[in-house]
């Protein structure tokens, strides 16, 4: 499986000092975190439900941005992609992919949800409350 982006998570002036690291192929996202202490995360492209684009003043300066997810994964659940480089390009490329997995695999949104979709309304997700996948 062949790595389509890859990146760490920005810190102060976009710099990647970070040991968060962000991988994305064409059917799963992957979340590396820790030194010592080592995690990954692997969510699934067709269990992505909604993504959001969010910039301060300060990570539009520097050319980074967060993309807030909801999946339908349950290990997962909601999570922020935190302060990578060119985020709309990333947000855009990882959508384009999901849609792609869910056509490949033939799976609709509302199987991926399990719900109706007013359970994934933007009103009740606020990024702020997340401090990375798993962690609400």
């Amino acid at each position: 499986m062949s790595t389509v982006w890859k990146d760490k998570k920005r810190t102060i002036f976009g710099l990647p000092l970070s040991f968060t690291k962000y991988e994305l192929t064409e059917e799963k996202f992957l979340i590396n975190t820790g030194v010592l202490n080592v995690s990954e995360d692997e969510i699934r492209l067709y269990r992505f439900v909604d993504m959001t684009l969010k910039q301060s003043l300060g990570q539009r300066i520097f050319g980074v941005g967060d993309i807030c997810c909801q999946t339908s994964d349950r290990s997962s659940g909601s999570f922020v992609i935190k302060s990578v480089k060119r985020p709309r390009e990333v947000k855009d490329m990882l959508s384009d992919l999901v849609e792609a997995e869910r056509d490949k695999k033939r799976v609709s949104i509302r199987e991926v949800a399990g719900a109706q979709p007013d359970d994934f309304d933007q009103d009740h997700f606020d990024p702020d409350d997340f401090d990375g996948p798993g962690h609400p």
